[in-house]
C-alpha cells in the first residue's frame, strides 16, 4: 500500500507524517532556544519559534481548505516557505555560536526532508483534496 492509498485513512491533519515531523522539529527548536541568550529573546528566538510553528499551522489550515485545490496548494507552499525561513534562522544560530555545526546539520536536514514531503503533497494535491 503506497502513501496515497493510505490517504483514505487520514482523518485529521495530525495523521500526516509531515505534520508529526514538523511538530517534533518545532518542539526541538523550542527546547533548544530556551538556552539562547536573553538578548535574543525578542529577535532570533521569537523568529525561529514562529517560523517552525508556522509550518504546522499552515498544514492545519491547508487541511481545512481541501475543497479548493488552489488554496490547499497555496497553504502547502506557505508551509514550505516557513520551513525554509526556519533553515535561515538555524544558520544564524550556528553563526552566532548558539548551536554547533552537527546540530545545525541535523536540524537543517530535517527541514529539507519536511520541505520534500510538503512538495510531494503539493504535487499530489488532488489526492488529498475533495473532488
Amino acid at each position: 500500500m503506497n502513501n496515497f492509498e493510505r490517504k483514505k485513512k487520514l482523518e485529521h491533519f495530525r495523521d500526516l507524517e509531515v505534520y508529526q515531523r514538523a511538530f517534533a522539529l518545532a518542539m526541538e527548536i523550542y527546547k533548544l532556544t530556551i538556552e539562547y541568550p536573553k538578548e535574543e529573546k525578542y529577535s532570533l528566538v521569537d523568529q525561529i519559534r514562529r517560523s517552525s510553528r508556522s509550518v504546522c499551522s499552515n498544514l492545519a489550515e491547508s487541511w481545512r481548505k481541501r475543497d479548493y485545490i488552489a488554496v490547499f496548494k497555496n497553504k502547502i507552499t506557505d508551509a514550505m516557505q516557513e520551513a525554509s525561513e526556519t533553515q535561515t534562522w538555524l544558520e544564524f544560530s550556528m553563526a552566532c555560536g548558539y548551536i554547533n555545526r552537527e546540530k545545525f546539520a541535523a536540524l537543517d536536514d530535517e527541514c529539507e526532508q519536511i520541505i520534500s514531503m510538503l512538495s510531494s503533497v503539493e504535487k499530489n494535491a488532488p489526492k488529498f483534496c475533495f473532488k
